[in-house]
């Protein structure tokens, strides 16, 4: 699905660059040769990937800023002459967005607007990919897979704070021969994908990690939701979407993939929290346990499923591994890591199975 040497000394800045999702990107578009700058907040957990897989070591430029903060985001795009951008800084959260709405809206809509501003002033930019989420949609509870044209929404402020940088992003591109100044010669996509899963993500309130973190203390993991159907997937399903999709926004057919993209799991790889995080503890051994918690929780939607045809179709991405491997590559690594083992060479072994994946 990726052309190959097409990263090869290309210039890619990638916001938010020190999260989970960002750190695994940086990492394979180096293995692929590219120049990778990044802008971001610090680490936003420790322990957290970036610092333990030494991703800065591989950066050709690093920003430490708010992406609020038009000026310093426009000086680093400026200072990268980047072709390509990903973008993925956000709060992420669902259940810390009912703690902080106001900076989650601000954060996730105002973020993407800045960077959008910011990339039209600096002509070095051709292609934009844009982070979202599968949470985007309005969810009417139904179970159906949501299609990159079903209306926008969200119930809680992080899903409805997805769903109008959705609309940011579309008026952007909409407007673009009228905003001025780049604005037109940008292809800006926008991607939304499942529930991520793989080594090196210890985000508060999600699943994996939060098993982990228990199992590795020797306490029960409590899950909230052990009913709640997800769409998960290996960190690097989405990512090799949102490559592939890059290399198209800067083919002379741009136009045909400078929209919206859904990348989620297949139909027969689906699982709810419980079935996954007994998974994961019989996957860890130790006597690892999970138990449901009690008491009254946030609401969350209950089922979330992504139609992926549209990717299947123009980008010819598909899943590459199924949920058991997901889970299998995901306890390897945080096993490792517990072991004190060096991380690296294992995300490089994990990148070149999964490529190798592509032809079976």
């Amino acid at each position: 699905m990726t052309a190959e040497n097409f990263w090869n000394g290309r210039r890619v800045l990638i916001t938010g660059h020190t999260g989970f999702k960002g750190a695994w990107l940086s990492f394979w578009l180096r293995e692929k040769g590219a120049e990778v700058f990044g802008y971001s907040l610090d680490p936003p957990t420790d322990p957290n990937l970036f610092q333990i897989a030494r991703i800065g070591d591989v950066m050709a430029g690093d920003t430490r800023a708010d992406i609020r903060d038009l000026s310093t985001l426009e000086d680093a795009l400026r200072r990268a002459q980047p072709e390509i951008v990903f973008h993925l800084a956000a709060q992420s959260l669902v259940r810390l967005s009912y703690a902080i709405p106001v900076e989650t809206f601000d954060v996730n809509v105002m973020g993407t607007a800045h960077l959008l501003q910011a990339i039209r002033r600096v002509p070095s930019v051709r292609a934009a990919v844009i982070v979202t989420s599968d949470k985007c949609y309005e969810n009417l509870g139904g179970g159906q897979p949501y299609r990159e044209t079903d209306p926008m929404g969200g119930h809680d402020p992080y899903s409805a704070s997805k769903g109008c940088a959705e609309l940011v992003v579309s008026s952007f591109r909409s407007s673009a021969a009228a905003l001025g100044p780049q604005g037109a010669d940008v292809a800006i996509a926008s991607v939304r994908s499942g529930n991520v899963v793989g080594g090196g993500d210890w985000s508060p309130d999600r699943l994996v990690p939060d098993c982990i973190r228990s199992f590795a203390a020797g306490v029960p993991v409590k899950i909230r939701s052990p009913g709640a159907l997800r769409p998960w997937l290996h960190v690097l399903e989405p990512l090799v979407g949102y490559l592939s999709l890059a290399e198209r926004l800067l083919g002379t057919d741009f136009s045909r993939f400078a929209t919206a993209f859904n990348f989620g799991p297949a139909s027969d790889n689906e699982a709810n929290v419980l079935q996954v995080a007994q998974a994961v503890a019989k996957l860890w051994g130790n006597q690892a346990r999970v138990e449901v918690a009690g008491g009254t929780h946030l609401p969350e939607a209950e089922t979330l499923r992504l139609d992926s045809t549209k990717a299947s179709q123009l980008l010819g991405w598909r899943p590459r591994w199924a949920l058991t491997e997901t889970l299998e590559r995901a306890v390897d690594w945080y096993k490792a890591w517990q072991a004190g083992r060096d991380v690296r060479p294992l995300m490089a072994r994990q990148v070149a199975d999964f490529a190798a994946a592509a032809g079976k």
